[in-house]
Parts: C-alpha cells; structure tokens; sequence
C-alpha cells in the first residue's frame, strides 16, 4: 500500500535511472495497462526524459516534447529497474528501455497500476488537496478542507482532495499520534486537535521516510503504532488496540489515547 513516502522513494529511484535517457522502446505487458496506454507506447518511443516528479501518490515522466507518463502504483506496484539482460520479471505490468541498456519495470501483483501518456500542456492529475507534507499546510488550512464533511475524520483523511498522499496506513497512525479518535466528526475538530492532527502526520511520514519500506512486504513494521496490531498493547498506554471497519476499509486506534 504506497503511499507518499514510498511514492517518493520510487519517484527518486526512477528519476536517477531515466533522467536524461532516451526511450528505446516502451511495452505494455497487461490487459490494463495496454488501456490506460493505448497508443502512447509508439508515442513515447524515442523520446527522451527530462525528469521524474511526485504529486500525492503520483508519478510523473515528463518527456522532451512536454507530454508526460502518468504512474500510479494504487495498491501494490513498484519499480524494479535492471538491464535488458534481466530474465522476465514475475508480475511485469510495462517496460521501459533505455538507450543506456536500463530496463525499467512496473511490477504488480495485483495488477492494479496504471500508466497513460498525456499531450503538452495537459495535466494527468486529478483535483488534489495541499501534500500532507507542506510546511503550508495548517490547522486552518486542514479546517477548511473539512468544512462540511459529514463523515468521520480517518475517512475524510483518504480523500485526496483534502489532503494528497495520506492513506490507510498513515492515517490511523497520525491520528494515533494527535491522540484523536478516528470516529471523531471530521468537521467538528477544533483548532487545537488539527494542529496536533498536522503535527501528527508530519511525524509518521517523517519516520516512514527514513525507513521507506513496503508494509506489504514485512518491512517497516516496527515503525508501525496502530496499524493491524489488533490485540496488541499501546506504546504509549498499554490498552488493547482495537479494530474496527469505516468506509470497508480497516482502521486501528487506541480506546483510551483516542477517546476523542
């Protein structure tokens, strides 16, 4: 489950692989994918890379002419970058070849990422809120993006239009830090518990990206509060940590430090 952090260390790989590279050939290797991309692997051929960029969870190719490669990696997709020489990949999406000899591959198992190619002067990017990690974003900022949201505030945070790179995982765990029950009315927080809330995501990405490895993979656990350690005791109180479902996804929370 990527999210900002692990976005951004990916970002930063692929743009050290690319940058500056030329676009020998460019495959789509699945049934969706190929949708996504439609024309665009004869489009990009040949053309050469002038950087790699974030925004939220996405990733931006933007190419010499001023198209771009929209990457979304959604639930599990990566990179794996190597040489043409690599044997196949096990769960390759797309490839991309260098003039260099590099390989880069979008690898998911669930097939779930998503690669399109965009004109000039086009965005791929849909409406998205402040980056969880801009030093702009503030209580009042976040008080105005939750502004009549009559839902509870952990679903809110997964809106990307109030706040671009939170997910699942980072939400229950700056909610943790801020001490703020994940059923509290997103619109009825205070100025007080938003500035703890921002403080609160500003740390669980700072220590994520320190250690930015995959979840899903058994790495980073360690760093982890909340998030799918039902039955387990609280770092900080040593109460059971609960689980409950909001919006079909999961969330975790401490009773007693997120009472409200």
């Amino acid at each position: 489950m990527p999210e900002l952090p692990e976005v951004e260390f990916a970002t930063r790989r692929l743009d050290q692989a690319v940058r500056d590279r030329r676009i020998v050939a460019l495959r789509a290797l699945h049934p969706s994918v190929r949708r996504t991309l439609g024309d665009g692997t004869e489009r990009a051929r040949g053309r050469r890379v002038r950087a790699v960029s974030r925004r939220g969870k996405h990733q931006i190719v933007t190419l010499d002419d001023g198209a771009s490669l929209h990457v979304h990696f959604r639930m599990a997709g990566d990179w794996a970058i190597g040489t043409t020489a690599d044997p196949e990949r096990r769960h390759a999406r797309a490839e991309l070849d260098l003039d260099d000899g590099t390989r880069v591959t979008l690898v998911d198992p669930r097939a779930l990422s998503t690669v399109s190619l965009h004109p000039p002067g086009h965005s791929p990017l849909p409406e998205l809120g402040p980056e969880a990690v801009d030093p702009a974003l503030d209580a009042a900022v976040l008080r105005a993006a939750l502004a009549g949201r009559r839902i509870a505030i952990k679903p809110a945070l997964l809106d990307q239009r109030v706040v671009a790179g939170l997910g699942n995982i980072y939400a229950a765990e700056a909610l943790w830090h801020a001490g703020i029950s994940p059923r509290a009315a997103a619109a009825s927080l205070g100025r007080a518990r938003l500035t703890r809330l921002v403080d609160g995501m500003r740390r669980t990405l700072a220590d994520a990206t320190l250690d930015p490895g995959r979840y899903s993979r058994g790495e980073a656990v360690a760093r982890l509060y909340v998030y799918d350690r039902a039955g387990e005791p609280c770092d900080r109180c040593g109460s059971v940590i609960r689980r409950v479902v909001q919006g079909g996804r999961s969330t975790y929370f401490c009773p007693r430090c997120q009472r409200r």
